[in-house]
């Protein structure tokens, strides 16, 4: 006899980090309640999803979009909701899952604006560059400090109770993009980074540390650099089109990995001839800040720079 399909709301209850147990997906790394993964959707090397164990939620730093167990498996099974609910109904009749009380409703992303306070990035207080151990990072990651200087800030927040402290990358909207060794998030809202430097011409990164790279790559120039906008997350890429095509021309230096050259696909194919792909420059790395970080002989620096102003 074929088992009853589950409910929505009972299907929202299964313990997200274990269906991907399931599924032969485990957590490259656990910091606190969040679980991070490489993405199930797409080949990566990086970490970029991740799961608040907490609220039950998921969500894709890569694309810039998240959800509950219902939202990812009606994507990761290509279904039904239907469909994936009577196949959740044999699975959950199994002893390996477990149902747990959600904390908030709704297919919201992990991480983002309608969590509880408690699970909320909340700044506290911004100021200049100055914890040694931020300093230490960015030397790990080839960034100078007076380039990071320029456009970042060092943010103290607080998530879960507890406070910490990262570089923080400012959007036009107020949010920052917040990175440390052992963290990456944002503080809401989340929003673009657009550096305005008047010239017919713009560069697309995908995060601040390929700009900052860009920026330490080009920090012998003279002359003013082109426009820099950084998407902050390829989920803003379309929603930019019409920004972006104010611009004569517009580079593309999208990490590598399969998003982001999905993403490059889709803007050359709207403009071939005003959208130019420029990622071969770091071509055999995920993305430009992975080439600067790779040593190369001394000979080849100075040639290296001059390719960079071409970005």
């Amino acid at each position: 006899m074929k088992q009853p399909s589950i409910s929505c709301r009972q299907a929202r209850q299964i313990d997200l980090v274990e269906y991907l147990a399931s599924l032969y997906y485990h957590p490259q790394k656990v910091l606190g309640v969040d679980h991070w993964y490489l993405s199930p959707f797409r080949k990566e090397k990086t970490v970029s999803f991740k799961v608040n164990r907490r609220l039950n939620l998921w969500f894709d730093h890569g694309e810039g979009r998240g959800g509950d167990l219902i939202d990812f498996g009606t994507r990761y099974h290509r279904c039904t909701v239907s469909e994936l609910l009577e196949r959740l109904s044999r699975y959950s009749a199994s002893p390996t899952f477990s149902f747990q009380q959600p904390l908030v409703s709704g297919p919201v992303g992990a991480g983002e604006k309608e969590e509880p306070t408690e699970g909320k990035i909340l700044v506290l207080e911004v100021r200049s560059l100055a914890t040694q151990s931020l300093i230490h990072y960015l030397q790990k990651r080839k960034i100078p400090m007076d380039i990071a200087a320029s456009c970042c800030q060092e943010v103290n927040f607080s998530l879960y109770g507890k406070r910490h402290t990262a570089i923080g990358f400012p959007n036009r909207s107020g949010g920052f993009e917040l990175r440390n060794e052992q963290f990456k998030g944002s503080s809401s809202p989340k929003d673009i980074t657009l550096i305005n430097n008047h010239t017919d011409e713009i560069v697309v990164f995908e995060g601040f540390f390929n700009y900052l790279s860009f920026q330490t790559i080009n920090q012998d120039k003279q002359a003013p650099l082109t426009n820099c906008l950084v998407l902050n997350s390829l989920a803003f890429l379309e929603r930019s089109r019409s920004l972006i095509e104010q611009y004569k021309r517009v580079h593309l230096a999208l990490d590598r990995d399969e998003p982001g050259q999905k993403f490059t696909r889709m803007a050359r194919q709207w403009d071939p001839d005003r959208y130019i792909d420029r990622s071969d420059f770091y071509q055999g790395h995920k993305d430009l800040n992975e080439w600067l970080q790779h040593p190369r002989p001394p000979f080849r620096q100075n040639h290296d720079r001059r390719m960079g102003r071409s970005l």
